[in-house]
């Protein structure tokens, strides 16, 4: 953003353009690894596989559902841990397996009946861009690709996997003026 009037948070300075758009937000779309998980993968001998989460996430996720803004995981791989955390959390738009992140996107704000713009999006890696062009506010996690980084509207503090969601969260609520009020849940 080349907004110079920023604002304070806890995160760091923000452009105030962010806090802006992140007013209209009412879907918030994640993807998973290198946004939700910090992109490693672990299997084991069985050919089981892993990933770790941030509690912190999952907290900044559900303040965001109990304060009445939807979540939706739009991911390339499919993974059956990835569909107990959503049911874990209580996301119940789940898309996995999308190799076209974008149709996912028109399917979902069809079935809510919001406009692109009421939307954020948080990518890492360059199949998300299509959807981040298109959203009201297009995140990048700090540690995203690095062509990535200079095409996002605003890009975390924090890495991927170490609260960069809860970050995205806190900032929408803030925005909304619902921070202080948001109520979460630890898991």
């Amino acid at each position: 953003m080349h907004d110079t009037s920023r604002i304070d948070t806890c995160y760091g300075p923000v452009d105030e353009v962010v806090l802006q758009r992140a007013r209209d937000i009412r879907l918030l779309i994640c993807d998973v690894d290198g946004v939700l998980s910090d992109g490693l993968i672990y299997q084991g001998n069985q050919g089981e596989e892993l990933k770790a989460f941030n509690v912190r996430d999952g907290y900044g996720i559900r303040c965001l559902l109990t304060s009445g803004i939807e979540v939706a995981i739009i991911t390339g791989r499919s993974a059956k841990l990835v569909e107990d955390r959503c049911r874990t959390l209580g996301i119940s738009h789940l898309y996995q397996g999308q190799t076209d992140k974008l149709s996912a996107f028109e399917t979902l704000l069809g079935k809510l009946a919001l406009t692109a713009s009421q939307v954020a999006y948080i990518g890492d890696d360059l199949i998300d861009w299509p959807v981040m062009a298109r959203v009201g506010l297009g995140i990048a996690v700090a540690d995203a690709h690095p062509l990535l980084l200079p095409k996002a509207d605003y890009v975390t503090h924090i890495r991927g996997g170490r609260g960069a969601v809860r970050e995205v969260c806190d900032l929408v609520l803030l925005a909304q003026g619902k921070l202080e009020d948001a109520k979460g849940q630890s898991v």
